[in-house]
């Protein structure tokens, strides 16, 4: 155990008898909530201080209401910021009413110096407030508020360390996302991550492997791995290797039976990984290639260092080794300078490709960006117009993708009751579409071969095949 894991269990153990005592006082358990803002890397994380939160002996709760809030936020887009500020307005109110109540707000948002500044002078009834490198810290955090009453900021500039094998609490018990590498190095124009989450760090594969044996030895038999580019995993290594490297080191370790990855940049997409998904049984067979824009000149100004050429012939490389192969993507509508014939580029691209489905997001000025300074920037009334004519136009070509399946026989790992009728199990096929069926909570994480019954455009309704 290395010294750092030590020092928070120890952490965990002495907030534990500061909560255990205010628990007694209360002659009931300490409740936590935690809400996640943004992408999968920030789910993981919350799974982790979940798992902290507990083994220092607070309870889950499905409300604000809580004992302890802690809000894990996102800054890639000015409204995930906004929905931050509001939410620690409504808790303002109820610290009142519950004044022992503790307040954090951690991630990506709290590494801006300006929001950590607002934090401080308009929100004082926030508690804790740390960032993106130091996630680890939370029970000694938790323990200097306990122990102190007062305030903890604590946000540090760069990664430290890496310390992953911390108590986490998974949301499912049958899959789980695991972190292979931090961090960014290609500085997209638009995007603030690089500033937020650092610059690429990649964890040791042995490491990797370790966690993800535990984690089939625990039952779980679909594994995400995790990273801002996974495509680019290894390279700042002691001992590099190659993502698909560890691609099929991890289709060596038993129990897993499905192994998915996000997210891949086009402008490192090997023929190595290219071979591992067409060859691969247990690597999903779907691809999320964020293409961002079709229009080569924006490309540029976005510094994705690829063109709208090269991303068709990368596609076309990947489908003729795997035609079967599921794409998704993501698009940003309305960069600074984009024209009607950038555009109408995008929407070639998107006819050329047919994407299973794309994320469609409409430009949002990042201060501290390269892209906010940019001039040129796009009426509200133009984006919008281009994002319904986009989103339209994905729509309809996905329907008809997805709908490639209808009738067949295909395994579904079930994932939950459906949310809308009871009656009904809900899972994913191994690309990532969603199949509805009838079934009970005892098919919860089993992997089911379904009848495809009938395509509603993004998703399935099935039947157990007999």
């Amino acid at each position: 155990m290395n010294s750092e894991k030590e020092k928070q269990f120890d952490y965990m153990k002495k907030a534990g008898e500061i909560v255990k005592e205010r628990a007694s006082e209360k002659g009931r358990a300490l409740t936590y909530f935690i809400q996640t803002f943004g992408c999968q890397m920030n789910a993981k994380d919350s799974e982790k201080f979940a798992g902290i939160l507990e083994e220092i002996g607070y309870v889950a709760t499905d409300g604000e209401d809580a004992d302890f809030v802690l809000y894990n936020t996102c800054t890639v887009r000015e409204n995930a910021n906004l929905k931050v500020y509001g939410r620690l307005g409504v808790l303002k109110t109820k610290k009142k009413k519950n004044p022992e109540m503790l307040i954090a707000v951690c991630g990506c948002m709290m590494q801006e110096e300006e929001v950590r500044e607002k934090i401080r002078q308009s929100y004082p009834y926030v508690d804790i407030v740390f960032g993106t490198h130091n996630i680890y810290k939370l029970a000694e955090l938790v323990y200097d508020r306990l122990s102190s009453q007062k305030r903890v900021i604590d946000v540090y500039d760069e990664a430290t360390m890496i310390v992953e094998d911390l108590p986490q609490h998974r949301k499912y018990s049958f899959k789980a996302g695991v972190n292979i590498m931090f961090g960014c190095n290609n500085f997209c124009s638009y995007c603030k991550v690089p500033y937020v989450r650092g610059r690429e760090r990649s964890r040791k594969a042995e490491d990797i492997l370790n966690e993800i044996k535990d984690l089939a030895a625990d039952g779980v038999k679909e594994i995400m791995l995790l990273g801002q580019n996974v495509n680019s995993y290894g390279k700042t290594l002691e001992e590099p290797i190659s993502f698909a490297a560890l691609l099929k080191e991890a289709e060596k370790i038993e129990g897993i039976e499905r192994i998915r990855f996000m997210t891949s940049h086009p402008k490192d997409l090997s023929d190595e990984l290219i071979e591992v998904l067409k060859n691969s049984k247990k690597v999903c067979n779907h691809l999320h290639l964020p293409l961002q824009s079709g229009s080569s000149k924006i490309l540029k100004d976005m510094n994705r260092h690829y063109t709208k050429e090269d991303y068709l012939s990368l596609v076309e490389k990947i489908k003729t080794a795997n035609p079967d192969i599921a794409l998704t993507t993501d698009i940003i509508v309305g960069f600074p300078g984009e024209t009607e014939e950038d555009f109408e580029e995008t929407i070639d691209v998107v006819r050329k490709v047919k994407f299973d489905s794309a994320f469609t997001f409409i430009y949002s000025k990042r201060t501290g960006t390269p892209a906010a300074k940019m001039e040129n920037q796009i009426p509200e009334d133009v984006v919008k117009s281009r994002f319904d004519r986009l989103l339209s136009e994905v729509q309809n070509i996905s329907s008809e993708v997805v709908k490639r399946y209808e009738g067949k026989t295909l395994p579904v790992l079930v994932e939950q009751i459906n949310e809308q009728d009871s009656s009904l199990v809900t899972g994913r096929l191994s690309n990532n579409t969603v199949v509805h069926f009838e079934g009970d909570k005892s098919l919860i994480g089993q992997i089911i071969d379904v009848k495809l019954n009938e395509c509603k455009g993004f998703y399935y309704l099935g039947s157990v095949a007999r």
